[in-house]
Order: C-alpha cells, then sequence, then structure tokens
C-alpha cells in the first residue's frame, strides 16, 4: 500500500522570518483573505501540523534531547560540532536554536489565527466538524507551547496574532494554558475508538490528548516540585483528574501493547526480512504504519514523497537519517543498515547498565546494534570510516534507516520496494517518528498510581517476570529500557532532578575518533546543569529583536562556546 501523504506544502506565507510572531501581504492569499470556508480552514489545520518535522535536525528536540540524555553520545565527524557540544551541554554559536524557537512560535501564530477566523466559517461539511478542528488546535498549541518550556523553560505566552513584544511568562501562566489546551481538546475530540478512527492517522485524538496531558503533568510538577497543575482561567489538574483520564484511554481507547515488542520497528518490514539474520532468528515482522499498529497513540507522519531539495525533503524523517551509520566501503557488509551522518552513538554506559540490571531483556537486541554481535549477521563493519567520532560499536535500530534488496536498483531503502521509491538515501526514510506509545501511557499510569501492575504489563509483554512491590527504581529502570531511543530518557533525568549524576556516568567511556581510540571526558557537567537548569538558550536574535524585553536563560554566557 502506498504510504499516505500528510504533510502538505501550504503555499501562501502567514510569517515573516524577521519578526517575532508576524504576518505580511506576501502573496495572493494571506491573512486579510485566508481563510473563508471549511475547506481553507481544513487546509490552514494542514499548514499546522507541517510544522512538526524539520530539515535541521539540530532544531529538533527529538535529536536534541537524544543527544543531551546519558543514552547516547554526539557523534558525527570532526565537523559536526554542535552534536558534540549538544552532549556536554554547549553552544557553538549564539543562536544555536533560532530555527527551532521560530518553527514553535510559526506554530502558535498558526493555531491562534485558526482560533480566532474559525468561528467566521458559517458553513460545515459535517455537524461536529468545527468543534473537532478547534480542538485538535488546542492539542497543537498546547504541544508547541509544552516543546518551548521543555527546551527552554518559561517563554513568551501568546494567545493571539497581535505583534506583541512579550516577555517570558511565569512557568505557572504557561503550563496553565497547556493544561487548559488539552483539557479543551480531551473534553471535545470523540470518543471514537482506535479502530473508529484510523483513517485519520497523524491527527489528534482524545487519547492523545490525555497522553500530552500526563506528560506535561508528570514534568511540571517534577521539575517544579509541585503537587498539582494550574489551569488557566482560574482552578487546578490535579493527579487523579489525570490519573481518570489515563484509565480512560487504558479502558477505552481501543490502544494496546501489540504482541511482539519487536515488532515495531522497520528492520521487520517484508522487503527486509528474507535477509535480515535477526529478524529471520527471531521471526519479527513488521506491524507496519497504516492501520494495524495500534501501540501509536500520537505519531508524526512522514511521506514517500520527499526530495533531495530544500522544498520538500522535510516529507521525509530527517532525524533517521542523522541517526544513521556514516558511510561505509560497502553497505552491504552493514546489512540491513542504511546511511546517515552518525548522530548519536550509543553510550556504552547504558549498555552495561542494562545488562547489569536486566540481563535477560529481549529489548535490548530489539533496540541496540552491537557491530560485534554475529546475531546480528554484519560481515565486515568498517570503525572510523568517513570520520566518524565517538564511536562505540553501539547503534540504535529504532530509528535507522533500513536497506533492503530491490530487483531493479539492488540495495537501497525498504520504501523503494514498499512505496515505489527511486533511490536518495537523503530522503528515503518514510518511518513514523512515534510521539506517544500505548507503553509510555501504562508506565505514566504506573508513576502517578504508585501501581507495579501497569509496569508489569510492560514487562510480561517481553517475557520477563513481575518487579514486585512499586518502586522509584523499577518504573524509572522501565522507562529506560522500553522506551529507549524515542526522546523521553532527557526530560525523564531532567524532571527527576538527576541529569547531572546520570551524565556523569559518560565519564571515562572507551570510544573511537576517526578509528583513533580516545575517552570521553565530560568537565564539570553538574556544574553546567546547575548554571542552566537544563534548559537551552534563547536565541540572541530574539533578545535583540525585543530590545531586552526577552531575557537570557541563565548559564548561557559566552563561558558555554564549545
Amino acid at each position: 500500500m502506498k504510504k499516505i501523504i500528510f504533510l502538505l506544502i501550504i503555499t501562501f506565507t502567514l510569517i515573516s522570518c524577521d519578526g517575532f510572531l508576524d504576518s505580511e501581504n506576501m502573496v495572493q492569499k494571506d491573512t486579510s483573505n485566508y481563510p473563508t470556508n471549511a475547506k481553507e480552514i481544513e487546509e490552514l489545520l494542514t499548514g499546522t501540523y507541517s510544522v512538526f518535522p524539520s530539515v535541521n535536525v539540530n532544531q529538533c528536540t527529538f535529536f536534541v534531547s537524544e543527544l543531551m540524555s546519558d543514552d547516547r553520545l554526539g557523534g558525527g565527524a570532526a565537523v559536526d560540532r554542535s552534536w558534540a557540544a549538544l552532549d556536554q551541554m554547549k553552544k557553538i554559536n549564539d543562536n544555536m536554536f533560532s530555527d527551532f524557537w521560530k518553527k514553535m512560535y510559526y506554530g502558535i501564530y498558526r493555531t491562534n489565527l485558526l482560533l480566532e477566523v474559525i468561528d467566521n466559517i458559517e458553513t460545515w461539511n459535517t455537524p461536529n466538524q468545527k468543534n473537532i478542528i478547534k480542538a485538535e488546535t488546542h492539542f497543537l498549541r498546547a504541544y508547541f507551547y509544552f516543546e518551548l518550556s521543555r527546551a527552554f523553560g518559561n517563554v513568551p505566552l501568546s494567545l493571539n496574532t497581535l505583534d506583541e513584544n512579550l516577555p517570558r511568562a511565569s512557568v505557572e501562566e504557561v503550563y496553565g494554558q497547556i493544561a487548559a489546551d488539552l483539557k479543551y481538546a480531551i473534553e471535545t475530540l470523540t470518543d471514537n475508538t482506535f479502530e473508529q478512527d484510523k483513517a485519520r492517522s497523524g491527527h489528534a485524538t482524545k487519547w492523545a490528548a490525555q497522553g500530552m496531558m500526563a506528560r506535561a503533568f508528570l514534568f511540571y510538577t517534577g521539575y517544579y516540585k509541585k503537587e498539582s497543575m494550574p489551569l488557566a482561567g482560574g482552578g487546578e489538574m490535579s493527579k487523579q483528574q489525570v490519573i481518570n483520564w489515563l484509565d480512560d484511554c487504558i479502558k477505552n481507547s481501543g490502544h494496546g501493547l501489540i504482541p511482539k515488542f519487536h515488532n515495531l520497528w522497520p528492520y521487520g518490514n517484508r522487503a527486509t526480512a528474507p535477509d535480515y539474520k535477526y529478524v529471520v532468528d527471531n521471526d519479527v515482522q513488521w506491524i507496519g504504519e497504516e492501520g494495524a499498529n495500534y501501540e501509536t497513540v500520537y505519531a508524526i507522519k512522514y511521506s514517500a514523497m520527499g526530495e533531495d531539495n530544500s522544498t520538500s525533503l522535510y516529507y521525509s524523517n530527517q532525524p533517521v537519517l542523522y541517526f544513521s551509520i556514516r558511510n561505509q566501503p560497502s553497505f552491504a557488509d552493514i546489512f540491513p543498515f542504511g546511511e546517515g551522518w552518525g548522530g548519536g552513538p550509543v553510550a556504552t554506559n547504558m549498555i552495561n547498565d542494562w545488562k547489569s540490571k536486566e540481563p535477560n531483556d529481549p529489548r535490548r537486541d530489539a533496540s541496540v546494534l552491537d557491530v560485534e554481535n554475529p546475531d546480528e549477521g554484519l560481515t565486515n563493519y568498517t570503525w572510523g570510516a568517513s570520520m566518524q567520532i565517538q564511536e562505540t560499536g553501539l547503534w540504535q535500530k529504532k530509528y535507522i534507516a533500513i536497506n533492503a534488496y530491490h530487483s531493479e536498483y539492488g540495495l537501497c531503502n525498504y520504501s523503494c520496494s514498499l512505496y515505489g521509491r527511486s533511490p536518495s538515501y537523503k530522503a528515503d526514510n518514510t518511518q513514523d517518528q512515534i510521539i506517544i506509545r500505548f507503553a509510555d501511557i501504562l508506565l505514566m499510569m504506573a508513576e502517578l498510581t504508585k501501581d507495579a501492575s501497569y509496569i508489569d504489563q510492560v514487562r510480561d509483554r517481553v517475557g520477563l517476570g513481575s518487579v514486585g512491590a512499586y518502586t522509584e527504581e523499577a518504573l524509572r529502570n522501565e522507562r529506560r529500557w522500553e522506551l529507549a531511543f524515542e526522546g523521553l530518557r532527557y526530560y525523564d533525568l531532567l524532571r527527576w532532578g538527576i541529569v547531572g549524576d546520570a551524565l556523569n556516568k559518560q565519564n571515562g567511556i572507551q570510544v573511537k575518533n576517526n578509528g583513533v581510540d580516545a575517552v570521553m571526558s565530560y568537565d564539570n557537567i553538574n556544574a553546567r546543569y546547575q548554571q542552566t537548569g537544563g534548559f537551552l538558550p534563547v536565541p540572541q536574535t530574539q533578545i535583540d529583536l525585543s530590545g531586552g524585553v526577552l531575557t537570557q536563560t541563565p548559564g548561557w554566557g559566552s563561558d558555554a562556546i564549545y
């Protein structure tokens, strides 16, 4: 089945790249004459969803947070200084996260615009269309603000399309708005189950909003040491309310754990499977992304229409490219793994911890490629290829380029066989980026209720025994193993207050830089997190545009240059 094209380019401009939150009449369709009907409202909503993907992964929180966690190193080549800087909680320039900041506020502007104009539309295709679009829009605004607040701390809070020069809002104001937007989405979106709603894959659902509410609640109450989360307009979001919503998701959403953990990941696709030793030995069959994967509660969708150009490259999953193995002399020697930029080698301390604490966990081999493991079937891995640095011989397998043998093209990405693409390794990766998985719903429920039975459900799928009574250590370990390399680890460490201690364990890791033995060194990493609070620097261009109204995150002076 051809992969659905979800991401579209909107052919009009709503926001200038030069201002903070401004708009200009640049083409025929602009904010003075658009939107005027239900179809154009739908287009605007699609344009808002299109903010999710990014060509520049240095501006993508999934990529950035993975490199900042204790499970990954920076990697790449010596020229990829920004990745090594991220790994050390440092910067290479004063505007390192400028695109990310602007992208999130582009999305927020679009949500604000949509909410301002939607009541002007009188004719709708279905009775509930308007309510659903409004609810999805509230979800998206909450998502953008949550991404910003996890990255930068308290940020400017804009709820309209006026050109305003805003200071940082208080943490309570930002999270109060996140909670209010998600509450609106939960109470307005339909009760349709996964099976009933799977044709709308990629759109926000009630269940996704419930999961995002739990994630925001856990981060806010954990990092800021609160018992509840504020609610814009008055009141608060209690732990019990969040528990009730997660219980609703668990019992009524139609989502659940698929039977086999390793079937979640594309290396088991039907084009690759017959030739990959690990897949054959373990009877792996990828469940795919077109309606069968009921474990995915919410995901960013990508398409097979990406091309290696600035216009459509972002249709493809760029983090997969950047997390894949740097150019090998022969990719047949490391089949089925494909070409990329070598970012985020898995840290050996992570694997050592995993083997020590959960020696019989099959998720380890399902999640991590050890190039020296004969069960993988690799024939000749070349160390130091294309000047790879911080190389451990360990690569994550969840988001990595996967090849297959094609009758016409030979060895190329599996998307050529499954979706009819012509090979272009920079744009071939079509894999969804899972934002919320049902396993995470269960583990968040365990953390909120202190009930180990939810942890045991996750462990039971992979044949591991009960953890017994609930403990904080059991919960934290289970999140680390089950959700490894899914963009959650750094934020877990941050909200638990253990980032510095965790990263200190990477000191002394043996690596190879361009094939030469070396040792990782983290200079005063605990001090960096105490200085910055674990948050990123606000782009200096934004501070300058504000005339100093916007202030810098503490700890990001000139001494933080890598």
